[in-house]
């Protein structure tokens, strides 16, 4: 039998470890015996052992300095997100992101994680881990468009961080409402007409607010939230339509308001004309071009035109209002 003893130095993040093994040989099998000294680790080096029971949902003073945080292998470390597309739900939100994920700074988790709408009891540490390493320089980002609508989520997201930079993606809210429509009547074809949920008295031409597809259109109404907890200049907003007649210019604009280089342009993008929309060149770890899948340019149902005027007359007022919040005309009257 052989006994020796020997300390070794080791490092954890950056600090020494007083580490002292003894190794016994019995007959070829090895037994390693060890301990960790950590009076040399700082407070912050102390957060990367276990916690005994973390709690569920972090206190808003701790999301500053967790939002800071990171867990890193020298493969890039998972950070909580600098930037989130907001909204809104059938605006073009799923090819802004497929779109920027095309520039070389910026990262994103593919799924919608719903952490401040429905998955915040599940506490900072569960989102950041959702997210996709990212080197020093490179963006984080995530998009889920119902945090627009959801009147938790401003506040939320301003515990976690009051720089997080935000994206609307915003689209005449007639065409989107019929959107919003088409795409909840291909997963379940018995549901009423357009037309009969659009009104709470079609005789007296009365809208019913109360229906999702038209409550979300009300941009001005959920903006005055947001502007409660942000500035308007950390809120960009995107022209949905624009993202379709022009994809190399808005996304330059979302280049300039992330304070990226404007790497993505017009040579990025050709018009599919069977689907109706642009699609990528070459997408994101691909040599070949990408269109977005086949739930994308459903073809919409045939609308009573009176109903669409109604629509139009009813959303006017609040597109005026949005348009005066935000300085920019999108054109939809």
């Amino acid at each position: 039998m052989l006994a020796l003893s020997s300390n070794h130095p080791l490092y954890l993040a950056g600090h020494p470890l007083h580490l002292s093994f003894n190794m016994c040989s019995i007959s070829t099998k090895f037994w390693v015996f060890g301990y960790i000294s950590i009076a040399a680790l700082g407070e912050a080096d102390k957060r990367l052992l276990p916690s005994p029971s973390p709690p569920a949902v972090p206190p808003p003073s701790l999301h500053k300095n967790r939002a800071m945080s990171s867990f890193s292998n020298g493969s890039g470390s998972k950070k909580l997100p600098q930037a989130i597309i907001i909204g809104v739900k059938k605006g073009g939100t799923r090819a802004l992101l497929e779109f920027l994920r095309v520039h070389p700074d910026i990262r994103a988790v593919g799924a919608e994680p719903h952490f401040f709408d429905r998955n915040y009891e599940n506490g900072l540490e569960w989102y950041r881990d959702l997210m996709p390493k990212t080197l020093e320089g490179q963006i984080t980002m995530e998009k889920t468009p119902s945090y627009f609508v959801t009147r938790e989520a401003p506040a939320r997201i301003s515990a976690m961080s009051r720089d997080t930079k935000l994206i609307v993606v915003v689209r005449d809210p007639v065409t989107r409402a019929i959107s919003d429509y088409t795409q909840t009547l291909s997963k379940k074809p018995d549901i009423p007409s357009f037309e009969s949920l659009t009104f709470k008295n079609r005789t007296t031409g009365l809208i019913d607010t109360s229906w999702s597809a038209i409550q979300i259109g009300i941009y001005a109404k959920h903006l005055d939230n947001w502007l409660q907890y942000f500035p308007m200049d950390q809120i960009l907003f995107v022209s949905g339509e624009r993202l379709i007649s022009d994809p190399a210019g808005e996304l330059g604009r979302v280049q300039d308001f992330l304070g990226l280089k404007r790497i993505i342009t017009d040579k990025h993008f050709y018009f599919n004309q069977t689907k109706g929309f642009p699609c990528l060149k070459k997408a994101e770890g691909s040599s070949k071009p990408h269109c977005l899948g086949k739930t994308k340019g459903r073809t919409h149902p045939n609308i009573d035109p009176e109903v669409v005027q109604r629509l139009r007359d009813f959303y006017r007022p609040f597109n005026m209002k949005f348009y005066q919040m935000t300085g920019h005309n999108f054109g939809w009257d």
